[in-house]
């Protein structure tokens, strides 16, 4: 199975950086501005792009606070139905480091390099938002290309 990897400092307190994945007002901030669901496990996710229907339903398969939160995907792209997200975080000297897998692609459609990126770049969107508040989530954020988000 193929996986999406990034490795991103943020120099926030490590609790901040778990809600930032943990809870739908933390989501809000960095990747979309249209989340809905609740934080406790086994509760989902919809995460909205300007359409009625979400873009993909996760549910919450794993959060051990403040170290790790997982995504399991339930609903949305055919090659993300199954998928796992997770956010890994460890403090280290005044950063969490947040080391990121997204993982289980059957194989590396053009898809999977567009989202490579897309994941990139809200990474980077959650880091300028802990660290000063300019976090770029969706209708504010530089379309990565013509596949929207």
């Amino acid at each position: 199975m193929e996986a999406i990897r990034h490795r991103v400092g943020i120099y926030a307190p490590i609790e901040d950086v778990y809600d930032a994945f943990a809870t739908p007002e933390g989501v809000k901030q960095w990747w979309t501005t249209d989340v809905r669901g609740e934080s406790r496990l086994g509760g989902e996710l919809a995460f909205r792009f300007g359409r009625p229907e979400p873009a993909a339903v996760v549910e919450l398969a794993e959060l051990t606070p403040p170290s790790r939160v997982v995504w399991r995907c339930v609903e949305g792209p055919p090659e993300w139905v199954g998928a796992r997200i997770t956010f890994d975080l460890r403090a280290h000297d005044d950063e969490t480091v947040v080391v990121f897998t997204h993982d289980n692609w059957r194989e590396p459609v053009e898809f999977m390099h567009h989202c490579t990126t897309a994941w990139a770049y809200y990474l980077l969107s959650a880091k300028r938002g802990l660290e000063d508040g300019t976090a770029t989530p969706w209708p504010h954020n530089h379309k990565v290309s013509s596949w929207g988000s």
